[in-house]
């Protein structure tokens, strides 16, 4: 990252903690991005919206986390083998980054559930494809399904040493199945099923309720100060199951 311009952005509102104002460190377009650049920004602790490669970098707040699972230490606790067992009929496909009327039409339906006041809410096709796909990363849309009808699809980058788990959205109507949950665990089993070391999860922030799920898949890694620290709880987390049982339940 030795050299690499960086820009900071103007302030705004915080999407994730009312009252709060918010500012990023944005790669500029002065180096153009590819898959190693953006592996290795992610190492850093960096994320992206589509083209846009950032990191948070507020002023007098720190809450922000970027967190990630060491995918041969996972060990699902009993409600996440139950999630599996729930969800164990649903087929999994990796798709390339493209435009799908039958994706966008879920994607609708789900932000009209989950975010009916949010910005997202107006979205268009062409602002849908903008915020999920790029044109440097090799990025795919993951498609699940139950005897043929979409229930979730899984936005996942390819890096040079794990998966970066964009965005999930899901059918409303399967809210139960636990989905959201589901698209992560069979990620930390893909990135182990090919031999990378890590699934990235983006910012956890234990104050905003819909981030602080990142904490549940432990053990897990988050950047502070330059570097990665272990974040390994001593308690057991509902049973131990090994990683290769997981695995083969999943893949």
């Amino acid at each position: 990252m030795t050299g690499l311009p960086l820009l900071l952005s103007a302030e705004h509102d915080c999407s994730y903690l009312p009252e709060r104002r918010a500012r990023s460190l944005v790669a500029t377009p002065e180096r153009p991005m590819d898959g190693n650049l953006y592996s290795q920004l992610v190492k850093h602790g960096f994320r992206r919206s589509g083209d846009l490669v950032y990191r948070p970098h507020c002023h007098g707040c720190s809450a922000c986390i970027a967190l990630r699972v060491p995918v041969a230490a996972f060990r699902p606790n009993r409600a996440q083998r139950r999630c599996v067992k729930d969800n164990a009929d649903l087929s999994a496909t990796p798709l390339p980054a493209e435009f799908n009327q039958e994706h966008y039409r879920l994607y609708r339906r789900y932000l009209g559930w989950r975010h009916p006041d949010g910005q997202m809410a107006d979205t268009t096709p062409e602002s849908y494809i903008e915020f999920l796909a790029n044109d440097w990363c090799d990025t795919y849309f993951v498609e699940f399904r139950d005897q043929g009808r979409l229930a979730a699809v899984a936005v996942v980058d390819l890096l040079t040493d794990g998966l970066s788990a964009v965005y999930t959205f899901y059918e409303p109507e399967l809210e139960r199945r636990g989905l959201g949950a589901y698209a992560v665990l069979w990620q930390i089993a893909q990135a182990h099923a090919l031999g990378l070391d890590y699934l990235y999860l983006g910012y956890w922030i234990e104050e905003c309720r819909k981030m602080a799920y990142k904490s549940r898949y432990r053990p897990f890694e988050i950047y502070r100060n330059g570097r990665w620290l272990a974040v390994n709880p001593s308690q057991r987390q509902g049973g131990a199951a090994t990683q290769a049982e997981f695995t083969r339940t999943v893949v």
